[in-house]
């Protein structure tokens, strides 16, 4: 995975993130929707409305004193989180 700033604010972040789809992405949107702070989080992977971009562009808008990226990171540890207890509910279940 790699991922690029487009644009960075102080409450605003706009970052490419490479070889992602709508699984990872909505799974992200999601744990940053929940994190204290955003105010708003949504991504775009169309290419005909985004001048041909094919990689989803993921877009944050943070609340005055939260630092978007930061937001980012703490959304991203949620997520490790959700998989972390997944596995471990998947393997006691076996």
């Amino acid at each position: 995975m790699e991922l690029r700033v487009i644009d960075k604010t102080d409450e605003e972040l706009r970052i490419e993130v490479a070889g992602e789809d709508h699984t990872f992405m909505n799974v992200l949107k999601g744990a940053l929707l929940e994190t204290v702070g955003v105010e708003a989080a949504t991504y775009d992977v169309n290419p005909e409305q985004s001048g041909g971009q094919t990689e989803p562009i993921l877009s944050i808008k943070a609340e005055e004193g939260t630092d978007p990226l930061e937001a980012l990171g703490t959304a991203a540890n949620r997520v490790q989180e959700l998989t972390d207890d997944f596995e471990r509910a998947f393997q006691a279940a076996l």
